[in-house]
């Protein structure tokens, strides 16, 4: 991945050029998609139904958050905004490397 490290009010981030123009106020919107069927995950209900046949399961610990295990004793979680529409381009990512090679990819909206 190739940007520049920017510090912006106390916080320091990569921007990474092939996804946002920040200077220039666009933004180019990521989606998550499911590549076996070629679907733009569109909601948690279909995030839900997509993991649970790869051994992730809902947790209900925090009710601020949306997340899922893995259920053979790993460490793995995600933690998702509880509101699907506030969900960025790192909650995609997260997804993708934590779940099997090849299931998920991050794409840019088209």
């Amino acid at each position: 991945m190739s940007g520049v490290w920017v510090f912006k009010n106390g916080i320091i981030r990569l921007l990474d050029y092939n996804s946002s123009h920040e200077g220039l106020g666009q933004r180019r919107r990521k989606v998550l998609v499911h590549i076996a069927t070629n679907q733009v995950v569109t909601s948690y209900e279909m995030l839900e139904r997509m993991l649970l046949p790869l051994g992730w399961e809902r947790y209900y610990d925090d009710p601020d958050l949306f997340q899922f295990h893995k259920s053979f004793h790993t460490m793995h979680l995600i933690s998702l905004p509880k509101d699907f529409n506030k969900l960025k381009s790192i909650h995609l990512y997260d997804i993708v490397v934590k779940s099997r090679p090849n299931v998920f990819e991050v794409r840019d909206l088209v």
